[in-house]
């Protein structure tokens, strides 16, 4: 019953431009991520933390190393490695708007595979049991009582919130999980308890109106994206 925070990386550059990174290589924070990172760190610093994994990405084991400090180890696991995402890696957001596929996405990502790619289906089953493998071995190592993190992405993230809330795999892009945001989930056997979705910043709620109050004001971003999932997780 150890409780898995779950952070997805800082803010990139791709995130900041609206590019679908991917699995691009090189992709790293940009000042914006650095700072969330450093300010998630502050938040964390006396929490009884025994164990951290990342995806093997640079933004992830940026934000991972940033984040741990150098308190506890940390350990890159491929299994909550980002989504596949074939031949729309590194293309626009409001290109992919434009692809028939995009729809499917928003309303039955379960039957989404992408074009030289991987399927929704296939991410979550592989990250929720990396999730589930490492929170039984912290279970059994540090007991039921300790805390530890996993480093990952947007899209995988969700899948295992979903995963985590008992509810289908279409019920995905109701969640957001923004950049250096917690989410905070614990196993207990056959059950999870999921505590807390995409808390970012020191006062989520806060957080939480102070976007809302933006977007307000970008006539743009509210037409086109407020009432969509965005692949990736977006900015």
């Amino acid at each position: 019953m150890s409780l898995l925070l779950l952070v997805r990386h800082g803010r990139t550059a791709a995130n900041a431009t609206g590019i679908l990174a991917g699995r691009t290589p090189g992709v790293t924070l940009d000042e914006v991520g650095v700072a969330a990172a450093e300010a998630l760190r502050g938040r964390l610093a006396h929490a009884p933390l025994v164990a951290a994994i990342t995806s093997p990405l640079e933004r992830c084991r940026q934000t991972a190393e940033i984040v741990a400090d150098g308190r506890i180890p940390v350990r890159t696991d491929d299994g909550i490695l980002e989504c596949d995402y074939g031949e729309w890696t590194g293309l626009g957001l409001e290109e992919l708007r434009q692809q028939s596929l995009w729809e499917t996405i928003q309303q039955r990502p379960s039957t989404v595979t992408f074009p030289g790619g991987e399927a929704f289906q296939d991410m979550q089953n592989r990250a929720v049991a990396t999730i589930r493998e490492h929170a039984a071995a912290v279970d059994r190592e540090h007991g039921e009582d300790a805390a530890w993190l996993a480093f990952s992405h947007g899209d995988v993230i969700k899948a295992i919130i979903t995963d985590a809330m008992g509810a289908p795999l279409d019920r995905l892009q109701r969640f957001m999980v923004d950049p250096c945001s917690v989410t905070a989930i614990r196993y207990t056997g056959e059950s999870t308890l999921v505590h807390v979705v995409n808390a970012a910043g020191p006062d989520p709620i806060a957080t939480l109106l102070s976007r809302q109050d933006a977007d307000t004001n970008d006539t743009t971003a509210n037409a086109t994206t407020a009432h969509e999932g965005i692949v990736g997780g977006g900015a």
